[in-house]
């Protein structure tokens, strides 16, 4: 994947993919302009991202008007065979309460998180 130059950082937990989709998961009218700048992505990387998560099933997009609005299938289950179990939708509530801070839910209780997705 393309980067924005800056200091090598080595390898990360997150992958790009996984950095997009949860862009569009929080705002599913984000631009790929504003995802790419979140992500330290170019927008080249960004788009070629955006088409390998709908070509497997993760994302889908309509047009209205000049703008794309996205949508997530949260029901997909995670791409590794490691991962086998776990869907899209139980990983972005694992990054939504990271996000949500000290409102973090307690044990049993739903995320408040601010991403929208679907259960197709």
């Amino acid at each position: 994947m393309e980067q924005m130059p800056g200091p090598r950082m080595g390898w990360t937990f997150l992958t790009n993919h996984a950095r997009v989709l949860v862009q569009v998961a929080r705002d599913p009218g984000v631009r790929v302009r504003d995802i790419a700048a979140n992500c330290l992505l170019t927008e080249r990387a960004v788009q070629r991202i955006i088409s390998d998560l709908e070509q497997g099933g993760y994302l889908t997009h309509t047009r209205v008007g000049r703008a794309n609005r996205y949508q997530v299938t949260a029901t997909s289950p995670l791409r590794h065979p490691a991962d086998a179990g776990p869907t899209v939708a139980d990983l972005l509530n694992l990054l939504a309460a990271h996000q949500a801070g000290s409102d973090a839910p307690a044990a049993g209780e739903e995320a408040s998180s601010g991403i929208a997705y679907s259960a197709v």
